[in-house]
């Protein structure tokens, strides 16, 4: 849910009902500003009332980088707009080009972008695996198309492609694309 207070965009992150001994109920809540990704604790009482805000999200494909900017194009207008690249935080790390973006829009205005759930990307860098060392289920660290490091098993090599979860940057399985 976003909503707004003030010139502030909110969405609840987390949220947790609390009933107390004494007193009135109230709502301890996790909270990202949009406008600047700050993420804070607040506790909201039952009384305080907020105006909901209507946010679209929107498939986009990225197109490009300019500077600390993103190009995409809406794939339903093919409209292209700039999105700031600091909205995908450690996510940039992961991104490629023609990617498939959700693009949480309010109105005009894009407040967060988010790579799907899980990528597959092919592995640039990573030291050889030593044979016998799969029993154990150690990792080592590998890098990705687009400079982010994953730990993977040790049987994976330079080459191999990948699937990796994007919000947690875990290694998931090998690609059989």
């Amino acid at each position: 849910m976003v909503f707004q207070r003030g010139n502030d965009l909110l969405q609840v992150v987390e949220f947790q009902h609390v009933k107390p001994g004494k007193g009135p109920a109230f709502v301890r809540t996790k909270l990202r500003n949009l406008r600047t990704t700050s993420i804070f604790e607040e506790k909201l009482r039952p009384s305080e009332k907020f105006e909901e805000v209507r946010v679209e999200n929107r498939k986009m494909d990225y197109l490009y980088s300019e500077g600390d900017m993103l190009v995409v194009m809406d794939k339903e207008t093919f409209d292209q707009i700039y999105i700031p690249s600091e909205m995908l935080g450690k996510q940039l790390e992961l991104l490629a080009e023609n990617e498939e973006l959700t693009v949480a829009m309010n109105g005009e205005e894009p407040l967060s972008v988010d790579l799907p759930l899980t990528v597959v990307r092919e592995i640039t860098f990573c030291e050889p695996g030593v044979k016998g060392d799969t029993a154990t289920g150690a990792t080592k660290t590998a890098t990705v198309e687009g400079g982010g490091k994953v730990n993977v098993p040790l049987f994976l090599n330079q080459g191999d492609r990948i699937k990796i979860d994007s919000r947690t940057f875990t290694y998931l399985e090998r690609s059989k694309e």
